[in-house]
């Protein structure tokens, strides 16, 4: 009686292995998007939402302030936000010479949703006792932590219009900023008041309260006169007096200014983007549609700049939804952060989130770290990780999964992050195909990758769960809709084969109300016939017979050679990031030459193992300007670019070595880590004139 039962089980559960398998294809293949017009161009709309954009996931909650209300009457006693305390700092000189500080940290401290909220209307109130007016901006330039939140909460409510900025935008920036607005009250930290702001304060007139939201006392010595410095406990004090809270609140209608955001940029000078309510909760909606069974059981871990449109709407979707925040920072995310001392533990460990999002930056150098680690492994350990990694691969194309070796190979690495994940969200710049397919293999998890800017709200496409597919973004959210536009010029159009390609555009209810004080650049923002919004992005795409948008160029990318080929900038690099020794790229190219030269930041790692084996000793930075060294990475540089099929003309013939990595704070990257052209330009000046045969 056994042996028929076993094989009766065997085959019922082989059934319905194959059963889910097929299923999983079979979502993975649907129809998505579909063109509204029956042209190749578009508009393309989510084939679930195809007759109107129009949706309410909470009728009725069409602003801000109103979503916040509605889950704090949800979740009230439900853990919200949550920060580690600091136990011990210490300074850990490094062989270098150079000297890093490194951090013990205790476990989380939670804020309930009516905790939050009692903050929030204390806030706002203490905020208002000292002048601040509805319809007035206010401005917020601080690192990823609560009181940001605490902060945006309290202007939503008070119809305060939020300006945003990076926390590592330059002097010269903030001020430009700050002016450009009139803003009066300005809320920030104690470290970047000191570093940063006390030396531009003087010329910003307008400013006459800053509020610091560390519990920290700070000198009032040195700032202006006429300028108040506050902590943010005192004005949360002042708020709380009676004659404070009795205040008429003045609520905000869904078509009032939320948000300022001032995007770092690539190129220029930064540029604030004005975004109402109505756009903000229209880009949420369709984000979160996109992220199935999004609620209270859900952990999300913070990092990102809260000043750049897609951490900020994914912490206040958190937040609507009843899920837990969680701080952190990319120098203590994992064990082995820079900031935490060996031995501790990093917040992943601690918070074991479910949700994450992620720059291609962050997840490149994630792959990067552990298959580090898997090259030091012993030879049969290897073959083992090589074996499982391409058993599961395959299984992953088939659609089914790979549970032995998730349990056997891949726990380890999934605990680098908690080992909790269910979903990463991918946004910022295009994720490589190879590093998604690590992710989702080493992670046990899907990798949903996302398209959309500060102008569309961070809303414009995500890949759906069930989608095996790598390298493309995804369909329309049902927020908005995709159209191409040809560009002749690029080589581009929509009757291209096998797919259309044009510039993509963006329309719907997300798209926000174009630049503040800049009409040299409003061009991008138009109306159509019907009245809808659209956005004119620079990005080229292709759309894919089942309604998927892949990122195939860059307008501003695109440099055409002496000879007349045209080199896309942004292609190559994604291409030769896959290198080994690389951890960054910038290619370059000048119309007055007929090739293309690069300045590379080498993986410190790989780049000292080889000098090691060709005989060289010598420290970090001469080995980046070490003769031998360029021509290694110049030789990886041609073999991968030839595994790959790159153009001949599209291929580095020469290239820089930089023994500094490109940060946010060295002003060359923004802070989702995409490249400063122009700002790399001006820095590898007598190196490229050098590479192109200058003095």
């Amino acid at each position: 009686f056994d042996k028929p039962l076993s094989a009766f089980c065997f085959l019922f559960y082989f059934v319905l292995w194959e059963v889910c398998a097929g299923e999983r294809k079979a979502l993975s293949n649907r129809i998505k998007a579909r063109s509204t017009s029956g042209r190749a161009e578009g508009p393309y709309r989510s084939v679930d939402h195809f007759d109107s954009l129009a949706r309410e996931d909470f009728p009725g909650k069409d602003t801000l302030d109103k979503l916040f209300q509605h889950a704090v009457q949800r979740f009230g006693d439900g853990q919200c936000l949550g920060t580690r305390d600091v136990l011990s700092e210490e300074n850990e000189v490094q062989p270098s010479g150079k000297v890093f500080k490194k951090l013990i940290l205790g476990e989380y401290r939670w804020m309930s949703y009516n905790d939050l909220d009692t903050i929030t209307t204390e806030f706002g109130s203490g905020l208002a006792a000292l002048g601040q007016q509805p319809k007035s901006s206010i401005a917020i330039f601080c690192e990823t932590r609560a009181e940001w939140m605490i902060t945006a909460q309290a202007c939503f409510r008070r119809n305060f219009p939020l300006v945003t900025f990076y926390a590592t935008l330059g002097e010269e920036a903030i001020a430009f900023g700050l002016n450009e607005t009139g803003v009066t009250h300005l809320v920030t930290s104690v470290e970047l008041l000191e570093t940063k702001l006390k030396n531009v304060l003087p010329q910003i007139p307008k400013l006459k309260h800053v509020i610091y939201v560390d519990q920290k006392k700070v000198s009032t010595e040195g700032y202006p006169a006429g300028l108040s410095i506050h902590s943010m406990q005192a004005v949360q004090e002042l708020g709380a007096l009676p004659e404070n809270m009795g205040r008429a609140v003045v609520k905000p209608q869904p078509s009032d200014l939320a948000v300022v955001m001032y995007t770092s940029g690539s190129t220029g000078r930064p540029k604030g983007v004005m975004i109402v309510h109505s756009n903000l909760i229209a880009g949420m909606t369709g984000q979160c549609e996109r992220i199935p069974g999004l609620g209270p059981d859900d952990t999300y871990i913070a990092y990102l700049p809260l000043a750049h449109v897609l951490e900020m709407t994914a912490e206040i979707s958190c937040v609507t939804y009843g899920c837990r925040i969680g701080y952190s920072s990319p120098q203590t995310l994992s064990d082995q952060s820079t900031k935490i001392k060996k031995g501790s533990k990093g917040d992943s460990s601690v918070l074991r989130p479910t949700l994450m999002a992620a720059v291609p930056e962050i997840m490149d150098r994630i792959n990067k770290n552990v298959m580090s680690k898997v090259q030091e492994m012993s030879f049969i350990q290897k073959k083992l990780f090589t074996l499982g990694y391409n058993y599961k691969l395959e299984q992953i194309r088939r659609g089914y999964d790979a549970p032995l070796c998730n349990a056997l190979l891949f726990r380890k690495v999934k605990k680098l992050l908690g080992g909790r994940v269910r979903m990463m969200l991918s946004g910022g710049a295009p994720l490589s195909a190879a590093t998604q397919r690590f992710m989702n293999v080493c992670f046990c998890c899907p990798v949903g990758q996302g398209y959309g800017l500060t102008e569309t709200c961070g809303a414009g496409t995500i890949t759906e769960v069930a989608d095996i597919s790598t390298g493309r973004v995804g369909a329309p959210l049902l927020c908005c809709e995709i159209r191409l536009r040809d560009w002749a010029e690029g080589g581009y159009t929509s009757k291209d084969k096998p797919n259309p390609r044009g510039e993509i555009l963006i329309g719907g209810p997300n798209v926000t109300m174009g630049y503040y004080r800049n009409d040299s650049n409003n061009q991008d923002f138009f109306a159509d016939e019907n009245g809808q919004r659209w956005f004119c992005t620079g990005d080229v795409g292709e759309i894919y017979p089942d309604g998927c948008l892949q990122i195939v160029d860059r307008k501003k990318d695109l440099v055409k050679l002496q000879a007349g080929e045209y080199v896309s900038l942004g292609k190559v690099e994604s291409a030769l990031k896959n290198c080994a020794l690389i951890d960054n790229i910038c290619a370059y190219a000048n119309s007055e030459q007929n090739y293309v030269i690069s300045f590379v930041v080498p993986n410190q790692k790989k780049l000292t193992e080889l000098a090691k084996q060709r005989g060289i000793v010598a420290t970090w930075e001469e080995l980046c300007t070490h003769p031998d060294m360029e021509r290694e990475v110049l030789r990886e540089i041609k073999e991968v670019a030839s595994s790959i099929k790159l153009q001949r003309f599209e291929i580095p013939v020469k290239v820089v070595l930089s023994p500094e990595p490109w940060t946010p704070e060295t002003g060359l990257v923004t802070d989702a880590f995409k490249l400063k052209r122009k700002e790399l330009k001006n820095h590898y000046l007598h190196h490229i004139e050098r590479m192109y045969g200058g003095k």
